[in-house]
């Protein structure tokens, strides 16, 4: 899950336009595929893949039924609560009281959360709503363990190192959809200032992986390591894949947890849509660096923990802030 920094123009900053790795999955096989995703991972912590093998339409029904839910009447849609941070959500973020300029609808991936939700939304649609967000996260929570197989190909371990955490039966992954409604100068917002203002303020994910999917409208940056923020361009066809704080442990810091936000939405023709899997371990997992990836001369940067421990700091705390300091192991 994600929860931002308190929503607030921009003043002076960097943004630097650079070429974002997209990487092909049709030539899964070849072991280039691997490499590729591993030195991105080292880079950027983030690119974007195509060639997904995610249906079409699975991804088609999905983006229909978000827009079909935001769409409906604000006391319709937060009808739809559950305990917290989960549910129907506008402007307010998390539990730390960070604010943006988007609503969402933050769901628990199990069948039995997503069906109690559906009802929530409307008799007539839950089923179909149902069976859509389990179709979706079904293909994508798939692609993920596909992604993360690949790297541990590319990083000489046995594929289960990675996988096992989100194809166990008690897995704590999450599904979010964020909208974003077209910004304007006489929106409510008090610090409307034209193509500055966060829409989800700088953050990463606590969780292992995410996989983001989008409409057309641009919105999304990310943070390089030369403290330049990285335009990200739309392409409804790619999912973005994100490195998130867990990875970056149980890779002893060769893999980025990369920081990101939205910019409001400043389009005036429509809503920019985001559909987010966060691949997160069972709660009882502990997490540390396999043995095979340590290196003698590199000991461990982080000591364990498990997913619950950290989860539970990370909502604790805003998340502009550096999670995984209070996990840093220091000589």
């Amino acid at each position: 899950m994600v929860v931002a920094t308190q929503m607030s123009p921009i003043h002076v900053e960097k943004i630097r336009e650079i070429k974002i790795p997209t990487i092909d999955l049709s030539g899964k096989e070849s072991s280039q595929v691997s490499k590729l995703i591993v030195e991105a991972c080292e880079e950027y912590g983030f690119f974007k893949v195509i060639n997904h093998g995610v249906p079409h339409h699975i991804i088609k029904t999905m983006k229909d039924e978000s827009f079909h839910f935001f769409r409906k009447p604000l006391p319709e849609k937060q009808r739809v609560v559950s305990t917290k941070p989960f549910g129907y959500g506008n402007k307010n973020i998390g539990l730390s009281g960070d604010t943006g300029e988007l609503e969402y609808l933050l769901l628990q991936t199990n069948p039995n959360a997503i069906d109690h939700n559906s009802k929530l939304i409307s008799s007539s649609i839950a089923s179909r709503f149902s069976s859509t967000v389990d179709k979706y996260v079904e293909a994508v929570r798939g692609l993920a363990c596909e992604i993360l197989a690949l790297m541990a190909k590319g990083m000489g371990v046995p594929p289960s190192v990675f996988t096992t955490f989100l194809t166990d039966n008690d897995t704590d992954s999450l599904f979010r959809l964020n909208h974003y409604p077209p910004l304007t100068a006489t929106s409510s917002s008090s610090s409307f200032h034209r193509g500055n203002t966060i829409g989800f303020g700088e953050h990463s994910d606590p969780q292992i992986l995410t996989l983001l999917a989008s409409n057309g409208v641009p919105g999304l940056q990310i943070l390089s390591g030369n403290g330049n923020w990285v335009p990200v361009n739309p392409d409804p066809q790619a999912f973005c894949v994100i490195v998130g704080d867990l990875l970056q442990v149980m890779t002893n810091g060769r893999f980025k947890s990369v920081r990101h936000r939205a910019m409001a939405n400043m389009s005036t023709r429509e809503g920019r849509l985001s559909m987010v899997f966060f691949g997160g371990p069972p709660p009882q997992t502990t997490i540390t660096c396999p043995p095979e990836l340590l290196k003698i001369n590199k000991p461990p940067l982080y000591k364990p923990f498990t997913w619950a421990e950290y989860k539970s700091h990370a909502y604790a705390h805003r998340l502009g802030e550096s999670r995984l300091d209070h996990f840093k192991l220091f000589s």
